[in-house]
């Protein structure tokens, strides 16, 4: 390479970058103008405000302004959408929710089908929590081993979580139908086809299974991460006492570990109580008002029935809202202890 060469690359080469930021920097030049004057308005602590300033908006527009006014319509009746069309009854939507001669039957209150949900969902997280803290567990101590090919099977097991709910729902139910592709696979070993989704307790068992299988693989990467955190030494130590492995996991690892524990937990109750897209794609609420959900129970009062009620549905959402704000304020006791405990420590 010649010098002369070498000496007329560089300008070409400036000319061109020159030119593709000159538009940036005429950009950046007309943003500054205006910011200056904030700046000199508000002072430099001032500043932060003016830039969380959209964002406040944004949440203010699509969070803060929709929850008041869901809150209007829960006190107000009818069937019109909008709120000059309604007429204001007070707190008579939440009465009506609460008009029952005893909670543990539907039957017997004025929204029965409130209550019928209500129940489905309570029956819902006890199991599908359960089986999920189970699952997650398990999946994060086995993927913490030393595995061949541990990258491929952490990703195997995490895929399922990238998935669209309405994906996941609609996989299973082309699985699980008559003509699907699990009784294709008994047929061989003499069972008939079966409508899995048309029973109750397969209806239940599989809307709990599907939830576990879509979300498994993000409360398992929390609890790998918590394990990976342990350290290495006291298992060493363990073994040199000839520990047994139960109690290792007993005295050690279950311990250190409770706090990923708490943090799953907690999610994993309010993933659950609004657990919606996937068991609607799969079952639809059905059979029946088996595998109907707090939240369809709200979308279907408000949206999907002739008789639709927008201030009974919500009036729903918001005590659904209300019991979700305790176990979020819950996590975040628990995540100021565990923070409390570890600066002690």
């Amino acid at each position: 390479m010649t010098a002369e060469t070498v000496s007329s690359e560089p300008p070409v080469k400036t000319g061109l970058r020159q030119a593709l930021l000159a538009p940036v920097r005429l950009a950046m030049g007309l943003v500054d103008i205006p910011m200056r004057g904030w700046q000199k308005l508000t002072g430099l602590n001032g500043m932060a405000g003016v830039f969380l300033a959209p964002n406040m908006l944004i949440f203010t527009v699509f969070v803060l302004l929709p929850l008041v006014i869901n809150f209007i319509y829960s006190t107000t009746s009818g069937s019109a959408i909008f709120l000059q069309n309604r007429t204001y009854v007070g707190a008579d939507q939440y009465r009506i929710l609460f008009d029952c001669g005893s909670y543990l039957d539907p039957s017997t209150c004025a929204a029965d089908t409130f209550w019928a949900a209500v129940r489905n969902t309570a029956v819902f997280v006890v199991f599908q929590v359960t089986a999920m803290l189970v699952a997650a567990l398990a999946t994060a101590l086995i993927l913490n081993r030393e595995l061949s090919n541990r990258g491929f099977w952490r990703a195997v097991f995490f895929f399922p979580v990238l998935l669209s709910p309405v994906v996941v729902g609609l996989i299973w139910k082309w699985i699980l139908q008559r003509e699907g592709l699990l009784n294709y696979a008994l047929s061989p070993f003499g069972f008939e086809p079966f409508s899995w989704l048309s029973d109750r307790f397969w209806a239940f068992f599989f809307a709990v299974f599907v939830s576990v299988w879509a979300h498994m693989g993000f409360y398992a990467l929390i609890l790998l991460a918590g394990l990976q955190a342990i350290p290495r030494d006291l298992y060493e130590a363990a073994a040199m006492d000839s520990a047994r492995p139960i109690r290792i996991f007993r005295r050690i690892t279950l311990p250190l570990l409770m706090p990923n524990l708490i943090v799953v937990l907690v999610l994993a109750l309010i993933r659950a109580v609004q657990i919606f897209d996937e068991v609607f794609v799969l079952t639809g609420g059905g059979p029946g008002t088996s595998t109907m959900y707090i939240t369809q129970y709200i979308y279907e009062t408000g949206f999907a029935s002739s008789l639709r009620n927008p201030g009974l549905a919500s009036a729903a959402s918001i005590l659904m809202g209300f019991v979700l704000v305790i176990l979020t304020l819950v996590q975040l006791g628990v995540s100021n202890r565990n923070e409390k405990k570890g600066a002690r420590q």
